[in-house]
């Protein structure tokens, strides 16, 4: 694994406040904060209501883009820029397999109708450095 893929990780599989950008039906942009972790294999995951906003908008156009990595605004660390497509999925394995004690605050259970779990699958990641005037190191799927 790259030196790049490796640090990539070190952020994304960390639960965290994540910004995320959909298109709305009028081809505007529209962001708002979720609790995203990601994995591996670069997939990231995030809990959503089947019926939101946001579920909407990427059953129209799967196309998202997430900010994450800066968690204290008095410690400025490296960030990330992810391009991806993302796609709802309601299945019980897939519910159960992301439900965690922090969602009983929002869902009864996993078998909740109301909860989906959003998979995005990035395509082109940017690494950001604060303070480094520089472009940006990139991965891309291959």
């Amino acid at each position: 694994m790259s030196n790049l893929k490796e640090r990539i990780l070190e952020i994304i599989c960390k639960p965290q406040l994540a910004g995320l950008a959909t298109i709305t039906e009028d081809g505007k942009p529209w962001v708002r904060y979720v609790v995203a972790i990601g994995e591996a294999a670069f997939t990231i995951r995030f809990s959503t209501f089947v019926n939101s906003r946001k579920a909407s908008q990427i059953k129209e156009n799967p196309e998202v883009h997430l900010n994450c990595g800066v968690t204290n605004l008095t410690e400025m660390h490296p960030y990330l820029q992810i391009q991806g497509k993302a796609f709802l999925v309601t299945t019980q394995e897939e519910k159960d397999k992301f439900w965690n004690k922090e969602l009983e605050k929002t869902f009864k259970d996993s078998s909740d109708p109301n909860y989906g779990v959003v998979i995005v699958k990035p395509y082109r990641i940017e690494y950001e450095t604060p303070g480094k005037l520089e472009p940006p190191e990139v991965w891309t799927k291959e």
